[in-house]
């Protein structure tokens, strides 16, 4: 039977405050500018990808396109999950945290200086496919690396709220990346801003690279890691199975479960971010300016209501937190995109706002709760399968099939259905997970 084997936690009580929260800052830190440079590809895609690097004589066509190679980089991030979560639970969680903040702040200003179609044809899309690659994997690398780094450094009673900092990166990286978005095109016209503007965004990702440094130098490898590593004997260690065999063997139903368990999350939000966006301005007929300003805002209150949620799981549970968030997804499917659908930007605020909110009640504990399945010796491979494979069979397609559930249906109700869907797996995903969850 697969079960998650109780976790043993690493004394943390004689840390020196000020050290731990110097850590849950970079690990917040690394999470934001990661996810940052992640997402401007997303709303770069929904905005000029298409057109510039999939030229043809349908808009949608080159949207899709688009899509297609924003989803490339969710096939990406299980292999940068198995690769970082295989060296960080053998070697330590930081070097691979760095390894992939270099990662990401290459590819994203790589990207940023590509030509177009235009000006060097076919090899302009095989090259962005391959640098939006390079970002699956460094995102998938990422997320395990800043999650332990600040849940195994959480002191007793408080791993939820500490494991919220890093998920505050999200909504970190959303804002930020509409607010350069809206100042490129604030200060440019309509074809400045298709010429050269939209690529600032990207430039800017360079920045990254000063916070991999700063990480290297300043930050300490997790006492929770440490103490494991050490309790091993030469022998133990020279003779230690793979963690990625020993989860494949041991531990697949709980990996698979924890991602059934969060596509919904993933898949929604990223319709919310990139899906509505372009729903919005190509069908719609709505301002982009004005629809990513209700998207930074929304994004803004999720900055509240994650750690809130985080916190209060602490008090009385991951499932029951988590599973609440799952249903209230499942009922506002419907009713966000009627509301969507009335083309009025205070009706898109009040749709994506109340989506927002369940999206964050769920995403709070997550991190914490992934932890929470694994021991030490397996956590990072164990949490970054689980979280990765939700990322590509829901986020990473999301965008993609929404935009293709439009054209064959017509109508937006498929994409409600497409959400509840993914809803009702987690759900049933979580009600096994909450007899494998160890709290600590």
């Amino acid at each position: 039977m697969d079960t998650a084997p109780p976790a043993h936690t690493a004394p943390t009580t004689a840390l020196p405050t000020a050290d731990r929260r110097r850590v849950a800052t970079a690990a917040a830190l690394a999470s934001a500018v990661e996810w940052y440079d992640y997402f401007v590809f997303g709303i770069a895609a929904a905005l000029v990808l298409g057109d510039l690097y999939f030229p043809s004589g349908s808009s949608t066509a080159g949207v899709l396109a688009a899509f297609a190679t924003f989803a490339v980089g969710f096939l990406a991030r299980p292999l940068g999950g198995i690769v970082a979560g295989h060296l960080g639970d053998k070697r330590g969680r930081k070097p691979m945290l760095v390894l992939a903040l270099t990662l990401m702040g290459l590819a994203t200003t790589g990207i940023g200086l590509l030509p177009t179609y235009a000006t060097i044809g076919v090899a302009a899309p095989i090259l962005l496919v391959a640098l939006r690659v390079v970002q699956g994997v460094a995102v998938g690398a990422q997320w395990g690396g800043a999650m332990l780094l600040a849940t195994e450094y959480a002191p007793e009673g408080k791993r939820g709220v500490y494991g919220s900092v890093v998920q505050l990166g999200v909504p970190i990286g959303v804002v930020t990346a509409n607010s350069v978005f809206l100042l490129a095109g604030a200060f440019t016209t309509d074809s400045e801003f298709a010429a050269w503007a939209w690529r600032v965004p990207f430039l800017i990702g360079l920045f990254v690279l000063v916070l991999a440094w700063y990480i290297h130098a300043k930050v300490e490898e997790t006492p929770e890691y440490r103490q494991a590593d050490k309790a091993l004997t030469e022998k133990e260690r020279s003779e230690r199975s793979s963690p990625l065999r020993t989860i494949l063997r041991g531990h697949l139903g709980t990996v698979l479960l924890a991602g059934g368990s969060f596509a919904v999350n993933t898949a929604t939000f990223y319709i919310l971010i990139t899906g509505v966006l372009d729903y919005t301005t190509r069908e719609l007929d709505m301002r982009r300016g004005a629809v990513l300003t209700v998207s930074l805002c929304v994004s803004l209150t999720q900055l509240v209501l994650i750690p809130a949620s985080a916190a209060l799981s602490d008090r009385v549970g991951r499932i029951r937190i988590y599973a609440f968030g799952a249903a209230g997804i499942a009922l506002w499917a419907v009713p966000m995109f009627l509301l969507i659908d009335t083309g009025s930007l205070l009706w898109l605020a009040v749709s994506t706002f109340v989506a927002s909110c369940f999206l964050s009640i769920m995403y709070g504990p997550q991190a914490a709760l992934f932890a929470e399945l694994f021991t030490p010796e397996m956590r990072y491979t164990g949490a970054s399968l689980g979280y990765q494979i939700a990322a590509v069979f829901g986020g990473g397609l999301a965008p993609f099939v929404m935009v293709l559930l439009l054209e064959t249906t017509g109508t937006s109700m498929a994409v409600s259905g497409y959400i509840i869907g993914l809803a009702v797996i987690a759900l049933l995903s979580i009600k096994v997970l909450a007899g494998r969850a160890r709290p600590h």
